[in-house]
């Protein structure tokens, strides 16, 4: 390079190899970025150069297949809740309600201290009678006793039955003795994602077709966080409870098992 020439000119072969060198790169690095390493991925389903381009730029691809979605390997509800249901409740459907709870009594009569292991419904909200009752009818939620009952039912005979518990008084609990309130129920966990129980089963709120929990057995009550937790039963809408009971601690499931039962 002469003295006094200038710096940034083409004829410096010091800055043409320096513009040169860079934009090689450049070029280099853009076939790599957006040619090489998107047809180099497993999932990789480009239909030509200019989707391998779109894919590395972050744009979605026309051509791409849809991915398939999984359907799970057991029946989940296809109750739709909403505000009318399920259905209005008047003097007619109570009384077909209290005669076909002729056959529910064996377990779920008043004062039912041999039988721990079911709900009491007396005073249940009729949306939550009523989306159990379609769940065990579907096969949505199973078991020994109510699967073959449910089956029979038609849907006028549902809404007749919850009519009729929600039509009855609250029984008092199971267990008269008091309980102090856990945190768990209080305060929930938020960390965890865990709500406070009283935003959907009462105390604080009712989320339409949740029962309320006070006064039930907490037999009852821990084996069904048991069952969400383990996902053997999965009736619940969007996956709510499974999703708050695996996060619950054995401590916990005990401790809202036991408070919920000393309710009156």
């Amino acid at each position: 390079m002469r003295s006094g020439e200038p710096l940034f000119t083409w004829r410096n072969i010091w800055f043409s190899a320096g513009v040169g060198t860079v934009a090689g790169l450049a070029v280099l690095s853009l076939i790599a970025g957006f040619l090489v390493l998107p047809y180099a991925t497993t999932d990789a389903r480009s239909a030509s150069v200019w989707d391998a381009i779109c894919s590395a730029a972050g744009v979605p691809r026309a051509t791409a297949p849809p991915t398939s979605a999984v359907a799970p390997s057991f029946k989940t509800s296809t109750v739709v809740m909403n505000a009318t249901m399920p259905g209005p409740v008047d003097a007619r459907s109570v009384g077909r309600g209290a005669t076909l709870a002729m056959q529910c009594a064996i377990c779920h009569a008043s004062g039912r201290q041999s039988q721990p292991d079911t709900p009491n419904l007396e005073g249940q909200p009729a949306a939550a009678v009523y989306k159990q009752l379609r769940d065990f009818k579907s096969g949505a939620r199973v078991n020994a006793v109510m699967s073959p009952f449910a089956v029979n039912l038609s849907e006028q005979d549902m809404v007749d039955i919850a009519a009729y518990y929600s039509y009855l008084p609250r029984q008092p609990g199971l267990h008269p003795a008091m309980v102090a309130e856990p945190a768990i129920v209080r305060r929930g966990a938020a960390m965890r994602n865990i709500p406070t129980c009283a935003s959907c089963h009462g105390g604080g709120d009712f989320k339409l077709g949740a029962p309320w929990l006070e006064g039930q057995s907490a037999v009852y009550i821990k084996a069904q966080l048991q069952a969400f937790a383990s996902n053997t039963r999965h009736n619940d809408i969007t996956e709510q409870m499974r999703n708050i009971a695996r996060r619950m601690t054995a401590q916990e499931i005990d401790e809202v098992a036991a408070y919920y039962a000393s309710r009156p």
